[in-house]
């Protein structure tokens, strides 16, 4: 599973540099570029007599996708806050709403060209969501909550950026640490921190790969971004990955579809597998995915 995520990667890279090298030069204006997706999406679902059976459902979801990029001279600061957060009610269960999505990703890039289309650049990413998590249908398991987990990174190195749209970043010095603040999840050692601690910080190797392109194909606008992270200290064979991928098709100047998926694989993050035969968890390394589908309002901005 691991090689084919990595093959993956490497041919969206390719790809991405080879309409590079085919398309035009960088965008050479200097100053604040800003810009911004906001989507709000419902889903509902509703029986009646129906002979095939089903739950009456409503869904709700919404996404904000914040960038300010400043160019000045030999200078580039590049910012990005993407926020998602989703709930759905589902009759004929006691659960209420349940929640479907939940994160905030903020990341700031900071580089001086170097030569050509690379920057000497430093970069610092922070990732967490905003409310409990819970083991569904049981609600009195909590599984994540506020800054449980936050990942906070530091990394030093070398960004790519031939055009506009596309940034490699390489680093061979990156600091990525693990913050667990809830005492229960602490208390457990969830997410790869020594049980009783809360803070857990490793040091290996990063690579962040970007795509960002509207009117990819007509009404339709694409973003993806790959993070890659080997830990020099344990098992640096067992790449860590998170792959987003956003794409937004525009069906009017405010009604769009929505797809949004989220691939990770962290080998320090153990799944339930199962239970054995007294009913304990069966924990395992598990690749995650998750993807939000959604028709509803967007509002986009170009500054």
């Amino acid at each position: 599973m691991r090689k084919t995520i990595i093959a993956f990667s490497a041919i969206i890279l390719l790809t991405g540099i080879s309409s590079t090298i085919l398309g035009q030069d960088a965008d050479t204006l200097e100053g604040w570029h800003n810009s911004g997706v906001l989507s709000l999406n419902m889903a509902q679902s509703s029986f009646t007599n129906w002979a095939a059976g089903g739950q009456n459902s409503v869904a709700l979801n919404g996404l904000l996708n914040l960038a300010a990029n400043y160019k000045m001279g030999i200078s580039a600061w590049d910012n990005a806050l993407n926020i998602g957060y989703g709930k759905m009610l589902q009759k004929g269960n006691d659960l209420g709403w349940v929640k479907t999505d939940d994160r905030i990703d903020f990341q700031s890039k900071y580089g001086r060209k170097a030569s050509g289309k690379w920057y000497y650049s430093g970069l610092m990413s922070f990732k967490t969501q905003m409310t409990p998590g819970y083991n569904y249908p049981n609600t009195d398991d909590k599984i994540s909550d506020l800054l449980s987990p936050a990942y906070l990174l530091f990394s030093l190195g070398m960004d790519y950026k031939p055009r506009p749209e596309l940034s490699v970043f390489l680093s061979p010095l990156t600091s990525k640490n693990t913050i667990v603040a809830d005492d229960y999840l602490s208390s457990i050692g969830a997410f790869g921190v020594d049980p009783g601690k809360k803070f857990r910080s490793e040091l290996g190797a990063y690579a962040n790969i970007a795509y960002k392109k509207d009117e990819i194909v007509k009404n339709v606008n694409f973003l993806t971004k790959l993070d890659l992270f080997s830990n020099y200290l344990h098992n640096p064979q067992n790449i860590d990955i998170s792959w987003e991928t956003l794409i937004v098709m525009k069906v009017n100047k405010f009604i769009s579809a929505t797809v949004n998926t989220h691939l990770l694989y962290d080998d320090d993050i153990l799944i339930k597998v199962g239970e054995d035969t007294e009913g304990d968890a069966i924990m395992g390394k598990r690749a995650q995915f998750k993807e939000v589908i959604g028709v509803g309002l967007t509002y986009k901005f170009i500054k």
